[in-house]
This record gives C-alpha cells, structure tokens and sequence, in this order.
C-alpha cells in the first residue's frame, strides 16, 4: 500500500497516475496530521510526501509518524528542490528525496524496492 500526502488533489491524482499500476493499494491524505492518522491506521508500505501543506506540513508529519515507527518508508515529493530542503529533509530520516517534475524517477525508485522485497514484477 501507498499512501500519498498532498494538499493539492490535481498532484495526488498525477502521483496516483505513477504509482498505481504498480501497487493497487492507494490512500490519500490532504494534509500531515491526516497522513498520520493514515498511517497509523494502515501502516503502507510507501509514504510519498508533500512538505507544503497545512495545518501540519509534511516534514513535520514525517517526523511524527517515523517517532511512532521508526521503520516507515518516507519519500519527499516536491516542488522544492533547493541542496537546503533537501538535505534537511534526508537528515530528518526521509527515505529519498524526488521533484514533482521527476515523478517517473519515484516510480521507478518505488518499483525497484518492491522487486527486491517482493522477488517478483511488479
């Protein structure tokens, strides 16, 4: 399961479009303290996530949900892509760091690590 956190419904849908095909299980969150909330409550596999958001953005939320389980998998999806943003955000314990212009290059990160846990095509 994927759970995308985005405050921007036309960007949830266009990562959605990504990474669907790939895994069939797909949750949306409009915000950090709904994306905890959704992880909590179904623990995916994948958190792809926004920092811009409100009331709670996404560095904040990922910070929260990686206290409460130190193993979850956080890929920043963003529009920021400045050496600052993202190296905060790796630090922060982030899983990897994508543009929102670069969304083949999630996919393909996404797909490859369920390949090597799953063993199979995706």
């Amino acid at each position: 399961m994927i759970l995308i956190a985005d405050n921007n419904p036309e960007i949830r849908r266009m990562i959605r479009s990504f990474v669907e095909e790939i895994d069939i299980g797909v949750i949306e969150a409009i915000d950090g303290s709904t994306a905890i909330a959704a992880y909590d409550l179904h623990r995916p596999e994948w958190v792809l996530m926004d920092i811009n958001m409100r009331p709670m953005d996404g560095l904040t939320a990922m910070s929260e949900i990686l206290r409460r389980h130190p193993d979850a998998r956080i890929v920043i999806v963003s529009q920021h892509q400045d050496a600052r943003t993202r190296n905060t955000a790796l630090a922060m314990g982030a899983h990897s760091f994508v543009g929102k212009e670069d969304l083949m290059s999630l996919r393909d990160l996404i797909a490859e690590e369920i390949i090597r846990k799953r063993g199979s095509k995706y």
